[in-house]
């Protein structure tokens, strides 16, 4: 197994890709800590990565708090004596972005906080027990919108741009303690993260929307949480035990443009 005997804090580990990224690491022989502020889904997971034949704990946890996310990472040392893996997935895109001129300060607040300090608040609180293990994988969920937005919503793709700039600076803060720091920059993901911005659509509207969106995909596919999970399985094992300071797209090869041939383009298509 390749996370065997290790332990893993999941931020947003209820669900979508935290959830996968959480099963996919149990599989792998890992404990897992899923903080997140929705409880029944974060039991829900725990309970797969528990029928996995792993140890877990759910903990409730506003992620721009400090004094919840300590309390997480004291609880995650008071059970498992240590955090190889922190994960830090938490995070959400409002349904629409107001022009900049009309955006409130405490609506640019939130969505930097949530994206983007909650990130720093779990590593401030996780790098010291790295450090003294001198061991650590920290892998930091930004989105493709940080370099090639496909909507305006500023709040969010700059928060997601600020991961990055995050991750290269800790990356090189870090390395001389083996705390490899990478980021993942998933693209068209089909999640519930999406429902806030599609509304009251029913699973057939929602699957045209998919294969909708999709069409700029080069490989014509809207991704999965398993997608996502496997990139995060590379940079948390061994596997890449010499990949640190990168940033890793995931989008089924966005923002190339699409080269599909005619005759494929009819099949998908037809009259």
């Amino acid at each position: 197994m390749l996370l065997s005997n290790r332990v893993a804090i999941i931020t947003g580990g209820a669900k979508g890709i935290g959830r996968g990224i959480a099963l996919k690491f149990a599989a792998e022989g890992c404990s897992i800590v899923i903080a997140d502020v929705a409880m029944k889904e974060a039991k829900d997971t725990l309970n797969e990565v528990i029928k996995k034949g792993r140890d877990g704990l759910a903990i409730q946890c506003d992620v721009t708090n400090s004094v919840q996310v300590k309390g997480v990472v004291n609880s995650a040392i008071s059970k498992f004596d240590k955090i190889d893996i922190l994960v830090n997935n938490a995070g959400g895109m409002p349904s629409a972005a107001p022009p900049i001129e009309n955006m409130p300060d405490e609506e640019w607040d939130r969505v930097i906080a949530l994206n983007l300090k909650s990130d720093f608040l779990f590593c401030k609180a996780v790098v010291p027990h790295m450090k003294e293990k001198r061991y650590g994988k920290i892998i930091n969920i930004s989105s493709s919108g940080a370099i090639s937005p496909p909507k305006h919503s500023i709040h969010y793709n700059a928060a997601k741009a600020g991961v990055i700039g995050f991750t290269y600076d800790l990356a090189g803060a870090l390395a001389f303690f083996n705390i490899n720091v990478n980021a993942i920059l998933p693209g068209l993901i089909r999640t519930a993260f999406y429902d806030p911005l599609l509304g009251p659509m029913s699973d057939q509207q929602k699957d045209a929307f998919f294969a909708n969106s999709s069409r700029i995909v080069p490989m014509q596919r809207a991704g999965t949480p398993d997608d996502i999970a496997g990139a995060a399985l590379f940079l948390a094992s061994d596997l890449g035990a010499y990949v640190t300071g990168t940033t890793l797209l995931v989008t089924g090869g966005m923002p190339l443009t699409p080269q599909v041939p005619q005759q494929k383009h009819q099949e998908r298509n037809p009259a």
